[in-house]
């Protein structure tokens, strides 16, 4: 679904990204790990549009989106849950999904499988954003993405900062859109044992270069725990 080919990228004389390659299939979880600054958002941003590469390809589908720009991204299938949340803290839970929407067209209603996966949304949809805690936050974040139906998911460390509870509801998520077929999961992840239990396919980056890549099932003897401990 999603292709990257031989991604490069800098910041002033820095080489952030090197010849990133790798594809994130249809119905399935692709995880990437590393440490911080090994160069995973620089990546993401890329990915979406908001820094340009300096060389590569990013292909999506039939879709060349190297130089398109990022709200084309999202026209053509592709939902952003950015680190850190970046709710709209003023607006209701109910603005910020139909904020989801801005691609669907004027008469776009909030799905509401939406609801079915995190049920504490609807029943704060008159609730500020910024009145929410830190783990029902993340879950209006995913929500506002899915609100665009996309067919990929990108999520950038979506346990960052949340209570274990919650964390468990995000995988029980993510691993239900992923075993619908009906779209692609990318998983930026530093916390290994949640990329672990939810990667199909895995992928680690140090220094802004893919040093390993193998099965979801394998991660424990690929030595990719020990990787991160680095």
């Amino acid at each position: 679904m999603l292709t990257i080919t031989n991604l490069n990228q800098y910041y002033g004389g820095s080489h952030i990204l090197r010849s990133v390659s790798f594809d994130v299939p249809h119905g399935s979880v692709t995880t990437l790990l590393g440490r911080n600054g090994v160069g995973k958002t620089t990546l993401l941003k890329t990915l979406m549009g908001l820094v340009p590469p300096r060389t590569g390809s990013i292909r999506f589908g039939e879709h060349d989106l190297t130089k398109i720009p990022s709200h084309e991204r999202v026209r053509a299938g592709i939902g952003y849950v950015p680190q850190g949340r970046e709710i709209f803290p003023r607006l209701t839970v109910e603005e910020n999904l139909r904020m989801g929407l801005a691609v669907r067209g004027r008469n776009a209603r909030i799905p509401e499988q939406i609801y079915d996966m995190f049920p504490v949304l609807k029943k704060m949809l008159g609730r500020r954003g910024g009145d929410l805690s830190g783990g029902q936050q993340q879950q209006l974040a995913i929500g506002r993405a899915l609100a665009a139906q996309p067919k990929i998911l990108i999520l950038d460390e979506p346990t960052e900062g949340i209570q274990p509870s919650i964390i468990k509801d995000i995988e029980r998520v993510i691993r239900s859109l992923a075993n619908s077929g009906e779209m692609a999961i990318l998983l930026v992840e530093q916390y290994y044992d949640f990329a672990r239990s939810l990667a199909d396919q895995y992928i680690v980056m140090e220094r802004g270069e893919i040093v390993r890549r193998g099965q979801g099932a394998t991660m424990d003897a690929d030595g990719v725990r020990e990787l991160m401990k680095v």
